[in-house]
């Protein structure tokens, strides 16, 4: 599709999907893989830097992949592939990462929180410079990423300027892309903080693969606020503002007509009410999950991983020339 804009993006396998993964990443993967050469991969390489286990990473890696084509994520309209299989992503991180500032990298948030937990180390230090590889190495345009990768991706756009200063125009200086409704998903239980895999309360979060009885479970104990109006109002109402933002998507309506047609609903009902679009809009999702075959999902991404080899040694080719280590 050489018309089209390249768009990049990627997933860590980290087991099952959250609503916040889905809603403010992945349901966006597949509108986008109709307008633009979409390249989308597992990024299991990012997923050792911190402390895990080998039997454990590849089964949500496998698991991971599957959500993707459930979601509708198509092979034959983007390219879909687990990172560790395309080795040039760990060639041009090495290439990159000798001319990155050591101060931009000391600049990076995510590296502060994650190594409060899993420890000082080279992984988490280098990960926004393979992260900058697996963008560059497909010289993608655009890249969509939530509020809590736009550090990163600013970092890979100064280490992509200043590869073209140093070595001439080479890579295209990637933009962001951020859905105007849902990019920040917020937790059911503390609507101020963003909804994680990470927190210790179950009920915070919504699984993609939840069954019907447990997302109206946890929609029920969801926090709201003080009053009883249904409105939109991040800072007074951050819970119903929060649910809003889940009704909107999962109903293609907009929240100003939401908020007209349910501001005198009470709060128990507004929450049935999401509830009841969620688990509609998830059913078809987590019938196509349970109908995929382990054995062609492994054979499409290996598919993918030597398409996607083929692409990245083509663009490969002429940084080696450019940085004086080609044939």
């Amino acid at each position: 599709m050489p018309d089209r804009k390249r768009v990049f993006s990627g997933i860590q396998p980290t087991g099952n999907i959250h609503l916040g993964n889905y809603i403010g990443a992945l349901q966006n993967w597949v509108k986008l893989q109709e307008h633009y050469d979409a390249i989308y991969c597992v990024v299991d390489l990012h997923a050792i830097t911190v402390p895990y286990d080998p039997a454990e990473l590849a089964a949500s890696r496998l698991a991971t992949a599957k959500a993707l084509l459930a979601i509708g994520v198509d092979p034959g309209n983007s390219l879909l592939y687990y990172q560790s299989q395309v080795p040039q992503h760990a060639e041009l991180a090495w290439l990159l990462g000798v001319d990155t500032p050591l101060g931009a990298l000391n600049r990076m948030t995510q590296f502060k929180e994650k190594s409060e937990k899993a420890g000082q180390r080279l992984g988490l230090y280098a990960y926004p410079v393979l992260m900058a590889a697996d963008i560059l190495v497909h010289k993608a345009h655009l890249v969509p990423v939530g509020d809590d990768q736009t550090q990163h991706l600013e970092l890979t756009r100064d280490i992509a300027v200043r590869f073209n200063g140093k070595f001439g125009d080479t890579f295209p200086v990637p933009e962001q892309i951020t859905p105007e409704v849902g990019a920040r998903v917020m937790s059911l239980q503390d609507p101020t903080a963003k909804m994680s895999k990470s927190d210790p309360d179950e009920s915070s979060r919504i699984l993609v693969f939840d069954e019907p009885d447990t997302i109206v479970k946890k929609f029920r104990r969801a926090v709201t606020d003080s009053g009883s109006e249904v409105a939109y109002d991040v800072t007074g109402k951050p819970g119903i503002s929060n649910l809003l933002v889940i009704l909107s998507l999962f109903t293609d309506r907009s929240i100003d007509d939401l908020v007209e047609e349910y501001n005198a609903v009470q709060y128990g009902s507004f929450k049935q009410l999401v509830a009841d679009a969620v688990v509609e809009g998830l059913t078809p999702i987590r019938t196509s999950y349970k109908n995929l075959d382990d054995v062609e999902v492994a054979r499409l991404m290996t598919k993918g991983a030597l398409d996607a080899r083929m692409r990245a040694e083509a663009e490969m080719v002429g940084v080696r020339r450019l940085v004086g280590l080609g044939n």
